[in-house]
């Protein structure tokens, strides 16, 4: 793939990381407008040409004080759908924190599965592949989408991180009961790195 051929934008929401991820790339950020009006809808597009280019989006669809966790999500199904109108070749959706991802599975009568809901809601605007990490079920993830997906983990940086401060004693906690096996296999690989035994824990 050709830098020339290649378009990264960042939604505004992500401005930070999305400058940190280009920069390592050694890729300028694509421009881009994001225009609110009044009665609280918005616009997006491209301000670059991606007639066919190869089109990457990074957006973290996490609520914060600024936007809900709704209001990043339509925000970039509107971008996806604009850059494909554009005749982008192929868009990747580069989300690192995915949306309702939780909700994959029916616990209770008529519950949602919103982990495929939202697969279909990329779909349906044209995203190519979806890239994520460390999403709460990655069985349910794969499944969810028919598009191509790319699944990372943090576990490898977290790991070699707290080695290096591991000049006090570490716990691993997890934060309620189903992310316990996860804490584990975290707490396990951890032990391996530093070769001596960790404690664990969870609320």
């Amino acid at each position: 793939m050709s830098a020339d051929n290649l378009r990264v934008f960042t939604l505004n929401s992500s401005r930070d990381f999305g400058e940190r991820v280009a920069k390592a790339m050694g890729q300028p950020l694509a421009e881009h407008e994001e225009r609110e009006f009044e009665d609280g809808e918005h616009k997006l597009r491209p301000l670059e040409n991606v007639r066919s280019k190869d089109v990457f989006v990074i957006a973290s669809l996490y609520g914060d004080v600024e936007q809900t966790v709704n209001d990043k999500l339509v925000r970039l199904l509107f971008f996806i759908g604009a850059l494909k109108d554009a005749s982008a070749q192929r868009v990747t959706a580069v989300i690192p924190y995915l949306c309702y991802a939780r909700k994959d599975s029916k616990t209770k009568s008529r519950d949602p599965v919103t982990t495929r809901y939202i697969a279909s809601l990329l779909e349906a605007v044209g995203v190519d592949r979806v890239v994520t990490m460390d999403v709460h079920n990655l069985a349910a993830y794969q499944n969810a989408f028919r598009c191509r997906s790319d699944h990372l983990q943090a576990k490898p940086l977290f790991i070699d991180y707290f080695a290096s401060h591991a000049d006090h004693e570490l716990i691993v906690v997890s934060p309620d009961i189903g992310g316990i096996k996860r804490a584990e296999q975290f707490r396990e690989a951890l032990e391996q790195k530093l070769g001596h035994s960790i404690s664990s824990a969870f609320m």
